[in-house]
């Protein structure tokens, strides 16, 4: 029987190849699923999973509770901001009361890089994390890659540029260990203050220059600045980033080839994209959260031993 090499999806710098083509030989079968007239699976009827988000969400929440239901899981939704960890409650008694009510698996999104790897060792259910700080978001780049797949048929070979705020974006980061598992090669774009001191330690070519990077690349994935992680100011203005790194539909139209663009979502309109570059035929967004549910189902399915 196959099953993941782990008992949780903490970050992709974890899991293997054979486990990320796993997962997206089971998605393959949950998109024809929620494709479906009737979107729903019994899979999962017996399972009990909370979705634990410490910090907003409205994209990773919806899909992951999308993908539990379309599954027949129980779905047990706890939001910080309305409960005890405002009156002083740890993390760890906040879990522990929530898995007394007899919950297999938690999904959990926190503020603090490793907090779903402290809970790992500490309960004995599945974590799937959601986003830990600044450090992963393990199905966003499952559901990119899997997009890019899809797309071109296969990642192996392909170039793939991550164009933005790479300092402060788990997604970079997952995405980067996911894509080089799958053989692709990863190039990052942005202002050198949002560039890690480390990130050419991952295998990656870093470029200054948004132009250069779209030349380069086969996929272009465009992140969020993300003013509300920043501590500095690490440029002059919103304005001056879109003069030199936002993407527009005529630079895309310009290039002597077709390139995908990418986007994991919210977007800052007229910043990091224009409107008529994130709605062009070059742009496979809403596939990315079409194929977000379905990503999502294969790995709750994996994790609750059902393969």
């Amino acid at each position: 029987m196959s099953k993941l090499s782990q008992r949780h999806l903490l970050g992709i710098k974890d899991i293997t190849r054979q486990d990320i083509e796993l997962i997206f030989e089971t998605a393959d079968n949950f998109k024809d699923v929620i494709n479906r007239p009737i979107k729903k699976v019994p899979s999962l009827r017996d399972v009990t999973i909370a979705n634990v988000f410490f910090e907003n969400s409205t994209r990773t929440r919806l899909s992951f509770e999308l993908a539990e239901k379309r599954l027949s899981a129980d779905v047990v939704n706890f939001s910080a901001s309305g409960s005890s960890v405002k009156k002083g409650e740890t993390l760890l008694d906040t879990v522990n009361n929530i898995l007394a009510m007899k919950v297999d698996m938690v999904v959990m999104r926190h503020a603090s890089a490793g907090a779903p790897h402290f809970l790992s060792k500490h309960i004995k259910a599945n974590i799937v994390n959601a986003g830990d700080g600044t450090h992963e978001h393990p199905t966003q780049a499952l559901l990119d890659t899997f997009s890019i797949r899809e797309k071109l048929g296969s990642v192996e070979g392909k170039k793939i540029a991550i164009i933005g705020d790479i300092l402060h974006s788990r997604v970079a980061l997952s995405n980067i260990f996911a894509l080089k598992k799958l053989g692709a090669e990863v190039m990052v774009c942005g202002p050198p203050t949002l560039i890690p001191k480390f990130i050419s330690s991952l295998g990656v070519e870093v470029e200054l220059e948004v132009q250069k990077a779209l030349d380069w690349c086969d996929v272009a994935n465009v992140l969020r600045i993300q003013l509300e992680r920043q501590q500095l100011k690490y440029f002059p203005s919103l304005r001056e980033y879109t003069l030199y790194y936002g993407i527009n539909k005529k630079m895309l139209d310009d290039l002597d080839k077709e390139i995908v663009l990418m986007h994991p979502g919210p977007i800052n309109r007229g910043v990091e994209l224009t409107s008529d570059a994130a709605d062009s035929h070059h742009s496979i967004i809403l596939d990315q959260v079409e194929n977000g549910v379905a990503v999502r189902m294969a790995v709750l399915y994996l994790l609750a031993g059902a393969a």
